[in-house]
């Protein structure tokens, strides 16, 4: 008897024609004798809309083409049912997947995603938001909501954007973190809350993060001056030095002294003065290569 796999593919996402990536994946479900069910997601009731393909098909994978956005959402419409996720990176913000190692061609990725074992992976509820990837407080933020403000795309864009935003970044912000049972005070101009180590360009920003350990990272970044960017853009994130501060633990508060910008794995929600934070363990099964 042939399995099923549901296909969700967001079409939109990284501002690429998904027709021959759709043409592919259905030439690879022939192969390997699977019926594959294609949903292409419009923005409007996708949750409720896979959870109705799931109850009727019952298949053993989902496979997802999109970047951190469509997968969230997917692991969102899953919460309650034990389904492997499957991703073929095809977003403007692929972040899970470069912490993945997952490989740049299709041909190794559709292996990966169809056939391949999993990992348990977590998610962090932030004001009751998930995150599955990197979230994070200030100056990263206001790059997110200038990028997506912006006409320029890809990586022209982020520079463009990054060089705006350090020119007219607000002032450090003092935050009141409670973590472990204890409270501390940070002048930062970035907190980042870590599930994995590194966005989607790469960089790494939390060096020792892992993304099944029940656990999620603080990522203090008090002083943010060309030198510091420099490194952490070059793979020297310093981790040894009073410029940076990380609190390993499963539940944080974070207070600001004024409204801060804020984004959710590459979505910009606004400034916030409160985030209420707290891991949720091995909320996903994702494939990996």
């Amino acid at each position: 008897m042939k399995k099923n796999i549901i296909f969700v593919v967001n079409p939109i996402s990284g501002d690429l024609d998904k027709s021959d990536l759709i043409e592919s994946v259905q030439e690879f479900a022939d192969t390997n004798n699977v019926d594959l069910v294609v949903y292409e997601t419009t923005g409007k009731n996708d949750v409720k809309k896979i959870q109705d393909l799931y109850n009727k098909y019952s298949p053993e994978r989902i496979v997802v083409a999109g970047g951190d956005g469509t997968i969230k959402m997917v692991a969102e419409a899953m919460e309650e049912h034990d389904v492997i996720i499957g991703i073929l990176p095809a977003g403007s913000a692929n972040g899970l997947s470069v912490d993945l190692n997952l490989p740049s061609t299709i041909e190794e990725n559709l292996k990966i995603a169809f056939l391949n074992h999993y990992i348990e992976m977590d998610m962090i509820c932030i004001n009751g938001k998930k995150s599955i990837h990197l979230s994070d407080l200030g100056l990263n933020a206001d790059l997110v909501k200038n990028y997506e403000e912006s006409d320029v795309r890809g990586f022209w864009g982020y520079a463009l954007q990054a060089f705006t935003t350090l020119t007219e970044s607000n002032e450090p912000f003092v935050a009141t973190i409670t973590a472990n049972k204890e409270t501390v005070e940070h002048t930062a101009r970035m907190i980042v809350i870590a599930n994995s180590q590194k966005y989607g360009t790469g960089v790494t920003i939390n060096p020792n993060g892992a993304m099944n350990d029940g656990k999620f990272e603080l990522v203090i970044l008090k002083n943010l001056d060309l030198f510091l960017i420099g490194k952490i853009i070059t793979g020297n994130m310093p981790i040894d030095t009073e410029d940076v501060v990380i609190i390993s633990t499963d539940k944080a508060t974070i207070q600001t002294d004024y409204p801060v910008s804020f984004q959710i794995d590459g979505e910009y929600c606004g400034t916030q003065k409160l985030l209420e934070i707290h891991i949720l363990h091995k909320q996903m099964k994702i494939a990996i290569p």
